[in-house]
């Protein structure tokens, strides 16, 4: 699953993201929008007017898995599962995201990411409830950092692998992070939220215009080559895949005298 504390903090464009790259590693992958009644993966998959029967639509067998599921038009490997804009929150039950799970897993999906609402509500525990892995999204602000301890705190207590006595594998994602404004003490670094957390580092999402363009346009940005949160992603999904990558991007990028230049008479 990829959570967080609180709204607003990256966690649907992290999971475009991710699993856009889990897929262009070769992975066959489905991504679900746990978000019921106010769905948006579909618009950053530019997905939404394809769609047809949603999440709830497959729970309830008013619609097979095969007609909810929307492959991606740039991943072969990557398919959406979208949520209903018109049902309950308390549409979604244990019995019925079992099955969906159960079903994808039976189908050959190497990876499957649900993205859950943010928060402790019912569709965000019907994630959380299933997770084998979490990543949690936070910015490095004190409210999101300690919304997102919660989180973690109930992952650990409630989820099935705990009720068997396992522990979820836990990883965070720093978002919006602007290492300028850490050096001048504006915001919290990376030391800081890890020692917070107590949680490793998948992986530091820097503050990017390019986030918002890619959303708008319904491109998962992790697909924009050129940009840094996009390379960015890239880095998280290998270290999620279990290779070594150093960290990038949590150093101010010290600008040469010609863009120093072209920024003031800008």
């Amino acid at each position: 699953m990829i959570t967080s504390g609180k709204g607003g903090v990256g966690k649907t464009t992290s999971s475009a993201a991710i699993s856009s790259g889990l897929a262009m590693h070769g992975h066959k992958t489905a991504v679900i929008d746990f978000d019921i009644g106010l769905r948006n993966l579909d618009l950053i998959m530019n997905c939404e007017r394809r769609v047809v029967y949603d999440f709830v639509n497959v729970i309830n067998g008013e619609a097979t898995l095969h007609q909810a599921l929307i492959r991606d038009k740039r991943c072969d490997n990557l398919y959406i599962l979208p949520a209903s804009q018109t049902r309950d929150k308390d549409a979604l039950t244990k019995e019925g995201v079992e099955k969906v799970l159960a079903e994808l897993a039976a189908d050959g999906f190497e990876f499957i990411i649900c993205d859950s609402p943010a928060g402790i509500e019912h569709g965000a525990f019907m994630a959380l409830y299933f997770a084998d892995e979490a990543i949690v999204v936070a910015n490095p602000e004190v409210s999101s950092v300690r919304d997102s301890d919660r989180i973690l705190g109930i992952l650990q207590s409630k989820s099935r692998r705990a009720e068997n006595g396992e522990r979820v594998a836990e990883h965070l994602l720093l978002s919006r992070y602007n290492a300028e404004r850490v050096e001048r003490g504006e915001m919290l670094g990376v030391e800081d939220v890890e020692e917070i957390l107590a949680t490793k580092l998948l992986g530091v999402i820097p503050e990017c215009e390019s986030v918002l363009k890619a959303s708008n346009q319904g491109l998962p940005v992790i697909h924009d080559a050129q940009s840094r949160a996009g390379q960015a992603y890239k880095d998280a999904v290998a270290r999620l895949l279990g290779n070594d990558v150093e960290q990038r991007f949590l150093t101010p990028e010290h600008k040469g005298f010609f863009q120093r230049l072209f920024r003031r008479s800008a």
